[in-house]
């Protein structure tokens, strides 16, 4: 690869100012290499170099607008801002219509949390600069600290009408409609721009993204396509034409993508563990099980790892095996409901039936208020005999489910059970009130219950 001469200029000024620092020598640079140095230091989050750079500088070149201006950007970096807008206000008197005098007054506004009066001054700006690309995005940016979702997407606009290949407005104007939910305005505003710019991957990237969020699988899978062409070093691009293309059930396709994410950066335990998941879908189980051992050896600490290998053992009917990997997934997570009713109704399938109510309380306590969690967990402390504790649950998900006749038959056979045949006798009714085509539920938990004379005749009245 060829540098171009102002390329070959810069390293040659770079490598000759660090020479310059190991051998104690003073050198001579004109004022635009000492920018170009101290910005470069700047950039790469070397202030102390910076700061030599600038002191040398100013030495050679003390009247020099250019140098004092960073020396304003470096007093802003280091929030000394009153001393950075007192050079400003003398800048100002010797230049007015450097708008790099307004632009700098605007950060130092906008560091005090004044974004209208940032704007302002951009603004000011703006009608003396030639790169009103640069300015319509830092008044984009202030906008966004405003919340101003709306003006600030105009600006980011006008920038990329100034300079199409600005990818940081890109994406800015692409997060303003996604935050106003404006997918589709999105997707039509890119399809314009990509008619400008064609070859943009981050374009045709953002678009797919876009396409996959209002669950437009085709399109987006082509909008990928169209990046990873592209540039075919684009990861995200494969990362997401993979998930398209298992949304589409093109499961062998799929695990091409995520394989091509895995040649061009290290194996990620996201992409194992889809690649797992498209085998299983294609019904190859030993491979599908292999990949999900590769994600939980490449990350020890995903939990979704050890809960695929779970579910694949569950699915097999081997309970034995899914106890000890969904054991794993809790050790990493252990408030996720979602594991712990895994957890539970394993135990159950083993016939743990202490650990299985176990797991259905922890489901509960970490906020799975679904209606079968509660059933089952009912249903275990009764064949416990954990009757009070099963009448004190029930009365809990009543809470949750007012007048479901699944709990006014459980809790009619609970009482009448313990001895209470006036709530026994009321929650029949209930339930008897609500759904009497589904009073064989009682027969089926409480035969005993069932079998009462004066139960009968509840039942035989309706």
């Amino acid at each position: 690869m060829h540098l171009s001469h102002d390329e070959e200029d810069y390293n040659l000024s770079l490598s000759k100012f660090e020479s310059m620092l190991k051998t104690n020598k003073v050198l001579f640079f004109d004022s635009e290499e000492f920018e170009e140095i101290i910005l470069h230091y700047l950039d790469m989050g070397k202030a102390s170099l910076a700061k030599k750079a600038l002191k040398l500088a100013l030495e050679q070149h003390p009247r020099s607008t250019g140098l004092k201006l960073v020396q304003v950007e470096m007093l802003v970096y280091d929030d000394k801002l009153e001393t950075a807008e007192k050079l400003l206000n003398e800048l100002y008197a010797i230049e007015p219509q450097n708008e790099e005098i307004f632009i700098q007054k605007a950060n130092i506004y906008s560091k005090r949390d004044n974004h209208e009066k940032a704007v302002e001054l951009l603004q000011e700006a703006l009608k003396l600069t030639d790169d009103y690309a640069d300015v319509y995005n830092l008044i984009g940016m202030e906008y966004l600290f405003m919340d101003n979702l709306e003006l600030a997407k105009e600006n980011f606009i006008k920038c990329l009408e100034e300079d199409v290949e600005d990818q940081a407005a890109l994406y800015n104007v692409v997060y303003c409609f996604e935050f106003l939910d404006q997918n589709k305005e999105a997707i039509a505003f890119l399809e314009k721009y990509i008619d400008r710019n064609p070859y943009s991957e981050i374009a045709w990237h953002q678009s797919g993204r876009l396409y996959y969020g209002l669950q437009d699988y085709e399109n987006a899978l082509r909008c990928f396509d169209y990046a990873s062409m592209i540039d075919d070093e684009f990861m995200g691009a494969f990362m997401e034409k993979a998930k398209s293309l298992e949304r589409l059930k093109r499961y062998e396709e799929a695990i091409e993508s995520y394989n091509r994410t895995i040649e061009l950066d290290d194996p990620t335990s996201y992409a194992l563990l889809r690649i797992g998941k498209c085998y299983e879908k294609l019904g190859n189980k030993p491979l599908a099980l292999k990949y999900f051992h590769k994600t939980v050896h490449e990350d020890p600490l995903l939990d979704k790892g050890w809960i695929a290998i779970t579910d694949f053992y569950v699915r097999q009917k081997n309970y034995q095996k899914a106890l000890f990997y969904v054991n794993k997934a809790i050790g990493i997570d252990n408030e996720n409901r979602l594991y712990w009713k895994r957890y539970a109704t394993i135990n159950r399938a083993l016939d743990f039936l202490e650990e299985a109510e176990m797991g259905y309380r922890k489901a509960v306590e970490f906020g799975d208020y679904e209606l079968d969690t509660w059933l089952y967990w009912i249903d275990i402390l009764q064949n416990l005999g954990e009757y009070d504790a099963a009448i004190h649950t029930l009365l809990q998900a009543s809470e949750y489910f007012p007048e479901e006749f699944q709990l006014e038959y459980r809790l009619a056979g609970l009482y009448f059970a313990e001895g209470d045949e006036a709530k026994g006798k009321f929650h029949l009714s209930n339930g008897l009130r609500v759904s009497f085509e589904n009073h064989t539920i009682l027969e089926n938990l409480f035969p005993d219950v069932w079998a009462r004379e004066d139960v009968q005749e509840m039942i035989n009245k309706k």
